[in-house]
């Protein structure tokens, strides 16, 4: 194991040097190179080489979960274990992305807002006496994916949802229907969400009735 590991780092360091901090001697290192290489060692350069290429392929995105997905979709039998020791050792690493925050609310409109009937008071004694709407993001290989969702607040039960590339009104809107169709709720119903743009458009407002007093802070409505 020592002289495979002076072997990975020979071309960063001097032999002798690597040597001296392991507690080996350069002969011994020598000797074990000139042995005859055996068939694991050659397997394990071939499937580095694989490694290699899917990284590369994948422009470094890639740590060894996927590479093993990958791999093994092209027939490679290595073990998700093994293909992580070997990424480990020859320090091939997965691009750690920085987070990134993708902002699904936009409350700077000129649109009517409906009154905060709830006040913070978040407590419901039977189902669909409060919905709370939201909307979330999911990345994706293939880009950003918006997720509405309203969740019965006395149940805690997801009750619609919509999944979308965009975050126009439409996506928070089918999520309502989907709500409204499978709940068939009744008079009272309030309707608990942010100040988002899509809230406060005029065919949500249309659907969910809302009514607007003076001096209102948050959009929250009663479906009537």
């Amino acid at each position: 194991m020592r002289f495979r590991f002076i072997e990975d780092r020979r071309a960063d360091y001097p032999v002798t040097l690597l040597c001296d901090v392991l507690g080996v001697s350069p002969a011994g290192y020598y000797a074990w190179r000139s042995r005859p290489e055996s068939r694991r060692t050659a397997a394990n350069r071939d499937l580095v080489d694989d490694i290699r290429r899917v990284h590369r392929d994948t422009r470094g995105r890639y740590g060894s979960p996927r590479i093993h997905v990958e791999l093994k979709a092209q027939g490679r039998g290595a073990s998700r274990g093994r293909i992580e020791r070997l990424m480990r050792r020859h320090g091939i690493r997965a691009i750690m992305a920085r987070p990134r925050r993708v902002r699904t609310t936009d409350s700077r409109h000129d649109l009517p807002v409906a009154p905060n009937l709830l006040d913070r008071n978040f407590i419901a004694t039977a189902p669909n006496q409060i919905w709370l709407a939201d909307i979330s993001y999911i990345e994706t290989d293939q880009g950003w994916l918006y997720l509405a969702a309203i969740m019965d607040l006395y149940s805690r039960r997801i009750v619609g949802w919509a999944m979308a590339d965009h975050l126009r009104a439409g996506l928070p809107l089918a999520a309502l229907r989907m709500a409204i169709s499978a709940q068939r709720p009744g008079a009272g119903l309030i309707h608990h969400s942010d100040r988002g743009v899509q809230y406060a458009s005029a065919d949500y407002r249309k659907l969910m009735h809302f009514r607007r007093p003076q001096g209102v802070d948050e959009p929250q409505g009663r479906l009537l």
